[in-house]
């Protein structure tokens, strides 16, 4: 069994292929070579940045095809922008369109995000937050519910499809942070920065055959 880490240029490439290295004896692959992605038996899909530049990179490398190949016949794992440009579309850097995997659309925090008590909070979000697990799945085996993982982000995801939504988490206001369907899971966080809550993650992926 291999592990397939993409290498698009974008990511916490080392941090995610460290930690996946830490729970697996399976060969973990960094690899933009789309023969290695499509003979992986899982795929990691990391990423971090402005989504235009995500998808401009993708393109670059020539990736765009085995990305969407891989979320739909593998065991297939989102990461931060991993995660974003899975859905249709983001308002950042005034719009850019996505993979289109899934509905939905990536919108901004605001300038003027505030708390239940009405104080003002920055944005990005960044640091340690619960994630609520709003329905069950493989990967959040042995992972208490509201556990806290790591989050980086100005930008979340916003979907009407109920079905799609695995994990919320509250900054300001609730916001999907997790989506999962058939073999594709992705979250907003980053479970390679998230202690034991975010290694256990990975190795329940390694461990997933693909079926909820």
């Amino acid at each position: 069994m291999t592990v397939a880490v993409i290498d698009y240029g974008m990511g916490n490439l080392r941090s995610v292929t460290k930690a996946l290295e830490h729970v697996t004896t399976a060969p973990v692959r960094l690899t933009s070579d789309p023969e290695q992605i499509a003979a992986a038996e899982r795929v990691v899909f990391p990423g971090q940045g402005a989504a235009r530049d995500c998808m401009r990179a993708i393109d670059d490398h020539g990736l765009r095809d085995s990305i969407v190949a891989a979320a739909r016949e593998k065991p297939f794992l989102g990461i931060c922008m991993g995660m974003q440009v899975l859905v249709e579309h983001s308002e950042e850097n005034g719009g850019t369109d996505c993979l289109g995997l899934f509905p939905g659309a990536v919108r901004y925090f605001g300038d003027d995000l505030r708390d239940d008590n009405g104080q003002r909070l920055k944005v990005p979000h960044m640091g340690w937050n619960t994630v609520h697990q709003t329905r069950a799945h493989p990967l959040w085996a042995g992972i208490d519910n509201d556990s806290r993982f790591y989050f980086v982000h100005s930008y979340y995801l916003e979907t009407e499809s109920p079905d799609l939504e695995i994990g919320h988490c509250h900054y300001g206001r609730g916001f999907t942070c997790a989506i999962a369907r058939d073999n594709v899971f992705a979250l907003q966080c980053h479970p390679e920065k998230s202690a034991d809550a975010g290694l256990r993650l990975l190795e329940n992926f390694v461990n997933w055959n693909g079926q909820t």
